[in-house]
């Protein structure tokens, strides 16, 4: 008996024993398969996390393509003024893509006027005009004033031709052909719609002057046959050709004699005083003056000028009218000024004179100040410092593409040898 139930009590032990092993056998599963689930969720977050990485760095420069998309749909203009139809006027600008015409045409979109840009980008830059592309009251037309144009306008700003040395003396036939040829087109042009044409003619006609400061009843005195020739004497002939239609076939014709000139959107190699000693002075190089230095400039920042051609224009003056700034310096001045205003260590380097480079250069403003109540109002230093920050600019614009500009000398295009 007594072995039967030590059996039984050993039997009910293993069978306790055997649920308690089943039982932790069944804890130790689960536990694993927990833990299992755990980690294969942990891998799947990890996975989705970087698919959705990988998903973003494809998208996000497609979603930059559509947000610039965007933008050139919706292109934010400068403000225009609102002009009633028997106000506002239909305005063609010739070399309007370039540094003064760009700037004249800022000024007459803004004032509410429709406005037609010709250019063949000689010098000038669509960059220049960029921001009014697609606006209702602007045109660019890509046109060579070379050959005749044909378009409905009131008023003509004849602006185009080449006007830094080194572009000017480059194609000296080309420049010829631009202020006689264009110029006749454009008068032309004035007569068949009875719009008013201005010419923007240049401080050059006066040469190198015997008189100073220059006013509107002195001639000149310019070599015909020197290097300069081809854009003082094509000038010259630009004047005599407008007051030629004004006498004979009464088209009313409007001259602004123009002296040097500066600001933004200058070509920064185009050969200036300007530009080449705010480039050199920005890049550390020498300042070069040629000659002695002592030739003397009157500089004026380019929104005065721009100012002075719209007063021109509409007003009843029609004879020629001088528009720079009187304040002269000479050269050697003007050049420490500049690396005084850069910050720069550059030296001053002096090189030969070239020729008839004029020694003096002033305008008498008298008349202007007179009939227009024009006179210039933008100190030198504070366009010089506008001047240098646009350079700066376009300096760290140019250096991202590589390309370094550099000072341009004057250059004159080689002749073909031709047998006697």
């Amino acid at each position: 008996m007594l072995s039967q139930a030590l059996l039984r009590l050993a039997s009910a032990v293993s069978r306790r024993r055997m649920k308690l092993l089943l039982g932790v056998a069944l804890l130790a599963y689960v536990a694993s398969v927990w833990g299992n689930l755990v980690n294969m969720r942990s891998i799947q977050e990890n996975g989705e996390l970087r698919i959705e990485s990988k998903i973003e760095e494809i998208v996000e420069p497609l979603r930059e393509k559509i947000r610039d998309l965007e933008k050139s749909f919706t292109q934010k203009y400068p403000p225009v003024k609102f002009l009633s139809e028997k106000d506002r006027k239909r305005i063609l600008i010739t070399g309007g893509a370039g540094f003064v015409g760009s700037h004249l045409a800022d000024k007459l979109m803004m004032d509410g006027h429709e406005v037609t840009v010709v250019d063949n980008f000689f010098t000038g830059r669509k960059r220049n005009v960029e921001h009014w592309i697609g606006h209702e009251n602007f045109e660019l037309i890509n046109h060579d004033v070379v050959e005749p144009l044909y378009i409905e306008v009131d008023q003509i700003y004849h602006l185009a031709s080449p006007a830094s040395p080194p572009n000017y003396m480059y194609n000296p036939i080309k420049t010829l052909k631009t202020n006689t040829i264009g110029t006749l087109n454009m008068l032309g042009l004035a007569k068949r719609v009875g719009a008013r044409l201005l010419l923007a003619s240049t401080s050059e006609v006066y040469g190198d002057p015997e008189v100073h400061p220059q006013s509107e009843d002195y001639w000149g005195h310019v070599n015909p046959i020197g290097p300069r020739a081809c854009y003082d004497e094509g000038k010259r002939v630009a004047e005599t050709m407008c007051y030629a239609y004004m006498k004979q076939e009464g088209v009313e014709v409007r001259v602004a004699r123009i002296f040097n000139t500066f600001g933004p959107r200058m070509h920064m190699n185009d050969g200036r005083v300007v530009s080449n000693f705010i480039l050199q002075a920005l890049q550390g190089e020498p300042l070069t003056v040629y000659g002695s230095g002592s030739q003397t400039r009157a500089f004026q920042y380019v929104s005065d000028l721009v100012n002075g051609l719209v007063a021109l224009m509409n007003s009843n003056v029609s004879s020629p009218v001088n528009l720079g700034n009187p304040e002269e310096h000479t050269i050697l001045e003007f050049a420490q000024l500049i690396k005084n205003l850069v910050g720069s260590g550059s030296e001053i380097q002096f090189l030969s004179e070239a020729q008839d480079d004029p020694q003096k250069r002033k305008p008498d403003i008298k008349k202007a100040k007179l009939m227009l109540g024009w006179e210039p109002v933008v100190p030198l230093e504070e366009g010089l410092n506008k001047a240098i920050h646009y350079f700066r600019k376009e300096l760290e614009y140019q250096a991202n593409n590589q390309y370094i500009p550099k000072p341009k000398p004057a250059r004159i295009k080689k002749g073909r040898m031709r047998h006697s």
